[in-house]
Parts: structure tokens; C-alpha cells; sequence
């Protein structure tokens, strides 16, 4: 791995005491991978379960798909925040105290799912939101502090892949702890491996933006704010912004599993079975997609997979307009999660290339707020277009939005992986 003196590593000769000894790939495990599969976990566990809480409180589909929708808005709310406090105070602090406000949230959940009302799930979900964005924003800029052009896609596929581990696991363990114990089972079981995850990161990960740097970030801030205006960034916004409309569906927004709760009736366990087993495909996909990107552009990955998505949630939309048996739902549900694993972690690969080095927190803020507002907009458009149309209608939104989003990437945007060696060509014909 390229050592990136300018970003934060320890001087030569000498390293930083917490870092000694450690292989970079086993401090990236420890530090990022081991907290990432205990974040994926919880939201594994408790998209099963979600469908099921939110009919205890007696709540139609369209109430339901706000428990998602409240997730959502604190990922939105905390996304500039966190970006300016992780320019000013540290990575580090922000990377540490997301984890602990997502364990927070995971035992209130599990009190309110005994003794709880429905208002007060949605603001524990809203608290789940912001503590997940505080530690998705700061690591996602450790690593464009710390990584090389070169492997930036493999190392953010897979923190994306260990993630959805977790995430696609999550939901088989989930499923049957509440059939066995009660609903609130997975959200404690849940808080407490977070806060065991976390503890390798306390040990392991150093800060990647030192002080003095920071500080000088900070004394240029009005110009800091204009670079977010710059060729290319308009354009990879509105590119996440259409993704994460599509995507805040089926991992974010959890509505793939609310519509089966609702449409085929299917309890906490059957959606656990049916989400884990996606592992067995999307994971290979993930690990595959970053070696991709790292050889040969982002662009082979994004495009195909965004057309892919839309071609996959226009099957959905066929089930739910054709009112196919169960079968057929599963077969799209399956395409969908296919297809949607090409393009997990692509966008935020796309974000570590153009992030500009003298503000890379204001810009993940600015980047995730763009997103989470796409990501919201998910369940929140789910919700409104199937209680007025039925669910054919909601999933022709998500199929159309990534197809659009394709088209921008084929067309207006230019590769953003820059090739070392094109350079080194260029110095030796000069």
C-alpha cells in the first residue's frame, strides 16, 4: 500500500504507537471491517423484525414505512453536521462515537418494542440514523485520507462487502430470535456486539487529518464551500442522489420487506431466510466489483449495474402490477439484490476519487446529505405512490430513477480513476 505522508500518516521513522507491528490489511480489518459487519448486523437484524413491531402499534403500510423513513431523516439531519465536525474535531472522535450512539438507539428500540408506543419508535429510529451516519462519513473519509487511488475501490468493496455480512446474515438471526424470545430480542443482542466491535477500532485506528491541518483547512472555509460547486462534483451528486433512490429501498430503506410483510404475509422468520440467503450471490459481487474498478475504471461497474437495477425493479413492479404467487416475487426479489450488489460501494469509491484533499469532510457532508436525501426520498415515495397506486406504481419510481441515473454516468460524466501509469508516459515522452 502507498504511504500518504500529506494525509495524516505518521512521519518516517516513526510510527504511531497504537499502529506497531500491525499489518495495513489487519489494521483495516480490525479498524473498519470488524465495526462495519456489527453495523451491518443490527440493520440485518431488524429489517425482519420492523414489518412485524409496526403491526403491534396497528399502523397501515404507509404509517409502517416510516420507521424506515425515520432512519432515514437522521442519517439526512447529521450528514453536514458530521462532515463539518470531522474537519474540525478529528476522524477518530466521530468514527468512535457513531458506533455508541447506534448502541444507544439499539436498546431503546428494544425497551419501546415492550413498552413503547409508535412515536417513540420512530424517534429511536431517527437516533439509529444519526449515529450510522456519523460512522459511515468518518470512514469513509479515513479512507480517502489514507488509501491509494489504485485500491480504493477493493478497500471500500469491502468494507461494503464484511458490512453486508452482517447485513445479509443479520436478518436469518433477527427472524428467529424474535419468533424465540420476542421482538425486542435482536435489538439487544444487536447494541451489545456493537459496542464489542468497537473496541478494536479504539486501539487500532489513529487520527488521519492532524490538527495543524485541520486548522489550516479551516482558515480558508469560504473557498472550501465554492469547490463544492466545481466540474465534476454537480454531477456525482445528482448521480447519488438518483442511486440512492433505488438503493434506499432495499438496504436503507427496508421497504423490499415490508412489501412482502404486507402484499404475501410472509413473519419475521420467512423474511429472515429469504434476506440472508442473498449472501450467497451478492457477496462474491461485491469483493468482484472493487478488483473492477481498480483495473479498469468505475464506469464498468456503475453503468451496468445501475441498468441492471432498473431492469430488476421493473420485474418487481410486474409481480405487484400482475399480482403474481409468491414464486415470482422471489425470483425478482433475488435479480433485485443481484443486480443492486454491483453497485454497493461504487458510489462512495466515485466520492474518494473527486473529494478535494483541502475538504474532504465539508465534502462527504455535503456528499452524504445529497445521498440520504435520495435514500429518504425511497420509502418516504414508496409509501405515498402504493397507498395511492398500489405497489406496481412504487416500484416503477425506483426502476426509473436508476435508469436515469445510468445515463448521466454514460454520458456526462468522464472516468474518474486516474491511471499512474498514463502519467509516468507522459514524463517519459517529456
Amino acid at each position: 500500500m502507498q504511504q500518504n505522508h500529506e494525509e495524516g500518516n505518521s512521519p518516517p521513522g516513526r510510527p504511531a504507537p497504537a499502529r506497531r507491528g500491525l499489518h495495513p490489511q489487519l489494521r483495516l480489518i480490525l479498524g473498519l471491517h470488524v465495526p462495519a459487519i456489527a453495523l451491518g448486523l443490527g440493520n440485518g437484524l431488524s429489517l425482519p423484525v420492523l414489518p412485524e413491531l409496526t403491526k403491534l402499534y396497528g399502523v397501515s403500510i404507509v404509517e409502517a414505512s416510516w420507521v424506515f423513513v425515520a432512519y432515514l431523516l437522521g442519517t439526512l439531519v447529521a450528514s453536514l453536521p458530521t462532515g463539518l465536525l470531522i474537519d474540525r474535531i478529528g476522524r477518530r472522535k466521530i468514527l468512535l462515537a457513531g458506533p455508541l450512539v447506534v448502541a444507544l438507539s439499539s436498546l431503546l428500540i428494544a425497551k419501546a418494542a415492550v413498552s413503547g408506543s409508535f412515536p417513540e419508535l420512530l424517534a429511536y429510529r431517527f437516533i439509529a440514523g444519526v449515529g450510522t451516519q456519523m460512522w459511515m462519513q468518518s470512514r469513509i473519509t479515513v479512507i480517502a485520507d489514507t488509501g491509494a487511488a489504485q485500491q480504493r475501490g477493493k478497500q471500500v468493496t469491502q468494507m461494503f462487502g464484511v458490512q453486508q455480512v452482517g447485513a445479509l446474515s443479520g436478518p436469518l438471526i433477527g427472524g428467529f430470535a424474535a419468533v424465540t424470545w420476542g421482538l425486542w430480542s435482536p435489538f439487544l443482542i444487536h447494541a451489545v456486539l456493537t459496542l464489542l466491535f468497537i473496541v478494536p477500532t479504539y486501539f487500532v485506528v489513529k487520527e488521519s487529518a492532524p490538527a495543524a491541518r485541520r486548522a489550516a483547512e479551516a482558515a480558508v472555509e469560504g473557498s472550501r464551500w465554492g469547490l463544492m460547486l466545481q466540474k465534476p462534483l454537480p454531477t456525482v451528486f445528482s448521480i447519488q442522489f438518483l442511486t440512492n433512490v433505488t438503493r434506499g429501498a432495499v438496504f436503507e430503506g427496508g421497504v423490499i420487506l415490508l412489501y412482502p410483510s404486507y402484499a404475501y404475509g410472509l413473519d419475521p422468520a420467512e423474511l429472515g431466510i429469504l434476506r440472508s440467503a442473498m449472501a450467497v450471490g451478492t457477496i462474491p459481487i461485491l469483493f468482484t466489483t472493487g478488483v473492477v474498478m481498480d483495473r479498469f475504471g468505475r464506469k464498468y461497474t456503475i453503468v451496468p449495474g445501475l441498468i441492471l437495477t432498473s431492469l430488476a425493479m421493473g420485474s418487481m413492479s410486474a409481480t405487484a402490477f400482475a399480482s403474481l404467487t409468491l414464486p415470482w416475487f422471489v425470483a425478482s426479489f433475488v435479480f433485485v439484490h443481484l443486480a443492486i450488489s454491483i453497485i454497493s460501494g461504487n458510489m462512495q469509491t466515485l466520492g474518494t476519487d473527486v473529494a478535494p484533499p483541502q475538504a474532504r469532510g465539508l465534502f462527504f457532508g455535503f456528499s452524504r446529505l445529497i445521498a440520504q436525501g435520495g435514500s429518504t426520498t425511497s420509502p418516504t415515495s414508496f409509501g405515498l405512490l402504493s397507498g395511492a397506486f398500489g405497489f406496481g406504481a412504487a416500484f416503477v419510481l425506483l426502476a426509473s430513477t436508476a435508469f436515469i441515473a445510468g445515463l448521466v454516468v454514460a454520458f456526462f460524466l468522464e472516468e474518474t480513476l486516474k491511471r499512474p501509469e498514463k502519467a509516468g508516459a507522459s514524463r517519459g515522452r517529456g
